[in-house]
């Protein structure tokens, strides 16, 4: 039996996180590490104390938003705003951090993961945002994206 790289790990577990996701359109998990130990993880719904859209139903797919638009029409948190928010109520630093996340970040994320010091990000699902990704590597942020067989490529 061959041992899992640590990206493969760690990719595997942002994956068991989005399986805790509330969101009708987009299942996302994230995981944040430093030195091979785990920071914070964080999955898309809404905030504590509040009904989930898969309670109370999509906003955004009531009022018919494409995906990758407008999300400030939207209860949930995404799963990068939550892992931070994490962090941030235990009194984790994220500086120097690594991000594996099921998802490429919206702008909105990258916005928030280059001023939590995140160095690195690695994901595996597409996001209709060529900002964010503009963003990210204007900060000098590594983007990394793998497929589901575990080959890695860089973000050009």
């Amino acid at each position: 039996m061959k041992r899992l790289s640590w990206d493969e790990y760690f990719m595997k577990i942002a994956n068991l996180v989005s399986q805790r996701s509330t969101c009708l359109r987009r299942q996302v998990g994230c995981v944040i590490v430093r030195d091979k130990r785990i920071l914070a993880t964080g999955y898309n719904g809404a905030p504590s104390n509040l009904k989930h859209c898969e309670e109370v139903g999509c906003l955004r797919n009531k009022l018919k938003i494409p995906s990758g638009e407008r999300q400030e029409l939207c209860r949930g948190l995404h799963s990068e705003q939550n892992a931070i928010i994490q962090a941030a109520l235990m009194g984790v630093s994220l500086k120097d951090a690594e991000l594996y996340c099921t998802h490429q970040p919206c702008v909105l994320c990258a916005k928030m993961l280059i001023n939590a010091g995140i160095n690195k990000i690695i994901f595996t699902g597409s996001y209709p945002d060529k900002l964010a990704l503009s963003l990210l590597k204007e900060a000098r942020v590594k983007l990394i994206r793998t497929c589901r067989l575990g080959r890695q490529n860089l973000v050009t």
